[in-house]
């Protein structure tokens, strides 16, 4: 039987840029394609016929390009090779999109190979909750977005999110709302409450929209007033741009 394979776009080492993980080195397996349209991301919903763009030493954009769709065998092999010439520098591999869960039949052969050379940290939009069902035993971290209609465009998605953190519980998860300047308070309220109806230890990042350069897109007196609002529900409620947007080097 052959081993399945993924169409992906980049694999690369790098620093995480956002979420409780930041500052920490993490092999990046970048998927291609999403089921959702959000109006503030930038990565190409659809897959196409590009190549893969993979880093042949970690962290010195040496980027090769490679046909897909790529195996299991080229991918485990990059990374032991890293791991034997950089021992210890990478805390986790981070799956991330794209949406990767897209890619579940992948993933259910992947994660048990994938996991025996790092731990795996899941980057979703937090809908699809049947899919993490199934992989939720191969998958160490968790990092959920909460999709609110002002910043993401997205609606309708409440149910969704609260079923996949229910099932994401079970492991070491945050959540993620990007909030701007035409965020309103109920939706805070909103996603502060259904993340604490599950369990109110559960960390929350407001992540102000963030474009390159370092620029955010909301007045930081209104973010502060978020993070009130979020806290009279939640016990850990952080705000944390995109850091990567203006360390781009990295």
């Amino acid at each position: 039987m052959s081993k399945p394979t993924a169409e992906l776009a980049e694999i690369f080492s790098s620093v995480q840029g956002e979420g409780m993980l930041i500052g920490l080195r993490q092999i990046f397996v970048r998927f291609r394609g999403c089921n959702l349209t959000c109006d503030y991301c930038d990565t190409p919903t659809e897959c196409t016929a590009e190549p893969c763009l993979i880093e042949q030493t970690p962290g010195r954009r040496d980027f090769v390009p490679t046909p897909n769709p790529i195996s299991l065998d080229r991918l485990t092999a990059l990374m032991e090779g890293w791991h034997r010439g950089w021992p210890g520098v990478h805390h986790s591999i981070s799956l991330t999109g794209g949406e990767p869960l897209l890619s579940h039949a992948v993933l259910s052969a992947w994660l048990p190979v994938l996991r025996n050379l790092l731990p795996v940290y899941l980057e979703t939009n937090g809908v699809m909750h049947t899919v993490l069902g199934l992989l939720i035993d191969h998958i160490d971290i968790i990092g959920m977005d909460i999709k609110i209609p002002s910043t993401s465009g997205c609606t309708g998605l409440w149910d969704d999110h609260r079923s996949f953190l229910q099932i994401a519980a079970r492991k070491n998860v945050f959540v993620k709302v990007i909030v701007g300047d035409e965020t309103e308070e109920w939706e805070i309220i909103r996603a502060s409450e259904l993340i604490a109806a599950i369990n109110s230890h559960i960390p929350l990042i407001l992540q102000p929209v963030t474009e390159s350069g370092g620029s955010v897109g909301i007045n930081p007196v209104r973010a502060l007033e978020f993070q009130e609002i979020a806290c009279r529900h939640l016990d850990e409620v952080r705000i944390i741009p995109q850091t990567h947007k203006f360390m781009a080097q990295l």
